[in-house]
């Protein structure tokens, strides 16, 4: 892949252009994108927030806040699992609109939040089940879901579902999310 990082120097925050290159690269490869596919990561580091989000898929141009990349015991330093974490979840994210199979979400900014966090989770398994992990981010992820879905044994059927699969269509994700929400008695 060929991944560039912006700034190429970071002069706030001690992070290493080349360091989350290489992350990139690697989550990339695992992934299944190609030799060919050209990434661009923008780092804001004047903001010490998590924000993070795909920009554009053709070219690939992803966003990120400083804080978002950031050990959280080790202010202003990389976090590398973290940074596989976060640019992981995106990258599996662009793999899923790059998949011709998968469907058309459209874009993010009209998508469904409870949809949106559906996704999330089935990008976070994959990540997790290629060995991306910076904190204990199933629990993390299954109440969040059940914040947007609702408490039942049907969302937490669903959770599962989409944290253990692959090669789900946005379809899938979308069903599993509206049964998951439908559940939960008004």
């Amino acid at each position: 892949m060929q991944v560039e990082v912006s700034p190429e120097t970071f002069t706030l925050v001690d992070y290493s252009a080349e360091v989350i290159a290489d992350i990139v690269n690697e989550v990339g490869q695992a992934l299944g994108l190609g030799p060919d596919v050209a990434v661009r990561v923008e780092v804001d580091e004047t903001t010490p927030l998590g924000n993070s989000s795909v920009v554009s898929i053709d070219p690939i141009v992803l966003a990120v806040e400083s804080g978002a990349l950031e050990d959280a015991k080790r202010p202003r330093q990389l976090s590398t699992a973290g940074t596989a974490t976060v640019l992981g979840l995106l990258l599996a994210r662009v793999a899923d609109r790059l998949d011709p199979t998968f469907g058309d979400p459209g874009p993010d900014e009209g998508l469904e939040p409870h949809h949106h966090t559906a996704w999330e989770v089935y990008a976070a398994g994959r990540i997790v089940r290629l060995g991306y992990r910076a904190y204990d981010d199933r629990q993390r992820r299954l109440y969040h879901y059940r914040l947007r879905h609702g408490f039942s044994d049907v969302g937490d059927a669903a959770f599962d579902r989409l944290w253990t699969a692959d090669g789900l269509t946005w379809a899938d994700v979308t069903r599993l999310s509206d049964e998951s929400a439908a559940a939960v008695p008004a």
